[in-house]
């Protein structure tokens, strides 16, 4: 591969930046405003004296226009951004999302609609949500879907609590969930918020489940077993049908983690695995910029026996005498599990997903798969002789590399992760899936060029080089940064929360 260009921090635009106030030197205005022309009147005959400062400026900065302009233009260098670079983060498909759904998301009529709008009046707004549940169906093939929760772990919840619904309506819910030793770590803490205990199987040699673990923990109290396919070592679960057949036949329910189905939208379908139950998070895999705690929307689809106790309310079509067809939200679910969220979910990312999903159109959103796994290979096969892979196999969405050839030299993955950002990069994953000692995950997502690619594979060659001759350089990253290595256990520990002057703190390392 020819040498790619390695991009580096600036150390111009990182400059460290100290607080607006320190930059407050008295005199200075960022406006001027017109002379009035009404009578001036003092301000203690309009308001109480009590109720007016002492001070004439009530601490503000005085500042002029370049002054505020560079001040908060500089600090925004300092986040890195989707807009700048890619980000390799695997699991949380931090990918590039189109403008074109943010715009949409902002149209009057949805942004400006109140819940509390009669049904009459949002016949635009229920048939968008009528028309995302039909699209999510048929791209899990499953009978229905409800679009209520508002994250993945909810979704998780909600799932598991349908499950429940279902079996106490057969006459017994049963005591134990199945999750292999590779799950996210939601999945026993959803579990155990609906009252089951946890099993734990193993995962193969593969990455995938160990049939015969699962034979031997599966019995008659067992209500579901967990699955995330691709499982987060990024690789499918070949052996799902047999999976599915196994709980299937001690009368116990499939529920799959949606969370990684960046990789299958428009390939296959989990409800023709025989999967009965899967939440989708709509903020990693059709189009909302995930991050900073929200928003999100972590919708499930079910099997037609799950439907009925589906989350109220649901959007229902009626037709009058006439033969019109209008929407409403149906309240009388007499099996529902009830509300688990406030009205209908995160709408604004309802709106992002539909707009995904129909301006992709069926092709686009297979070959959006088909790219984003490619991607994927793509990185594993040109690093794979700098680092190891945890599990040689063909990886699906992401690839997860180990640092077991570089702790020969003393550096770990936070080190390699840390070193990253000096070549421009966000760090990937570190130290997961769990069940990797020294994990370093990469998912590059569909929206990553071969350009990107090769730039980041270039910097991670760069890395491995460097560990080989130079490991100290490694071990003491970044170097290019305002700050430079810090000690997260003692910051975890022993926050520091005041702020010191920017001449105080400059250069320190």
């Amino acid at each position: 591969m020819e040498k790619a260009v390695i991009r580096k921090s600036s150390n111009h635009i990182n400059q460290n930046e100290g607080l607006i106030f320190e930059r407050s030197r008295p005199g200075r205005r960022g406006y001027c405003l017109p002379a009035s022309d009404v009578e001036s009147m003092p301000i203690e005959s309009l308001i109480d004296a009590k109720q007016l400062r002492d001070d004439d400026l009530a601490g503000l900065p005085e500042v002029s226009e370049v002054d505020v302009v560079r001040h908060f233009t500089r600090i925004s260098t300092w986040n890195y951004a989707v807009d700048l670079g890619m980000y390799p983060l695997g699991s949380c498909t931090m990918k590039y999302n189109p403008k074109l759904n943010e715009r949409v998301s902002r149209f009057d009529g949805f942004a400006a609609s109140h819940p509390y709008t009669p049904d009459e009046m949002a016949q635009g707004n229920l048939r968008l949500l009528k028309a995302l549940e039909d699209s999510l169906a048929e791209i899990t093939g499953l009978a229905a879907v409800s679009l209520q929760p508002a994250a993945g772990a909810q979704g998780e919840m909600t799932g598991l609590m349908t499950i429940r619904k279902c079996l106490e309506s057969r006459g017994d819910a049963r005591k134990y969930v199945i999750i292999p030793d590779s799950a996210h770590g939601t999945n026993p803490a959803s579990a155990a918020i609906c009252g089951y205990a946890v099993k734990t199987i193993k995962s193969g040699s593969d990455g995938s489940v160990d049939l015969d673990n699962l034979r031997q923990v599966i019995d008659g109290d067992v209500a579901a077993l967990m699955l995330t396919n691709p499982s987060t070592l990024g690789m499918f679960e070949e052996k799902i049908e047999e999976v599915c057949r196994i709980v299937h036949e001690a009368g116990g329910l499939v529920y799959m983690d949606g969370a990684n189905m960046n990789a299958l939208v428009g390939v296959t379908r989990p409800g023709d695995m025989g999967v009965d139950v899967i939440h989708l998070n709509l903020h990693k895999t059709f189009s909302t910029p995930h991050g900073g705690g929200g928003p999100g929307a972590g919708p499930i689809a079910v099997t037609r026996e799950l439907e009925p106790f589906l989350p109220s309310p649901r959007v229902v079509e009626i037709t009058d005498a006439n033969g019109e067809t209008t929407l409403r939200l149906d309240y009388n679910r007499p099996h529902s599990v009830g509300r688990v969220r406030a009205f209908h979910g995160n709408f604004s990312v309802l709106v992002r997903a539909l707009c995904y999903i129909v301006s992709l159109g069926p092709d686009g959103l297979r070959e959006a798969t088909e790219t984003a796994v490619l991607n994927a290979n793509y990185i594993a096969h040109h690093l794979k002789d700098d680092y190891e892979v945890a599990y040689p196999g063909k990886p699906m969405h992401e690839v997860v590399f180990n640092d077991k050839r570089q702790q020969a030299f003393g550096v770990h993955t936070l080190d390699i992760a840390k070193r990253l950002i000096d070549y421009g990069f966000h760090p990937m994953t570190v130290y997961f899936p769990l069940i990797v000692p020294g994990a370093i995950m990469i998912e590059p997502t569909e929206s990553e060029g071969r350009e990107e690619l090769d730039l980041f594979i270039d910097a991670m060659k760069s890395i491995a080089r460097e560990v080989r001759e130079n490991p100290d350089l490694v071990k003491h990253a970044p170097h290019n940064t305002r700050i430079g290595r810090l000690d997260e256990a003692a910051a975890a520990r022993k926050p520091v929360l005041r702020w010191r002057p920017a001449s105080s703190a400059a250069g320190q390392k």
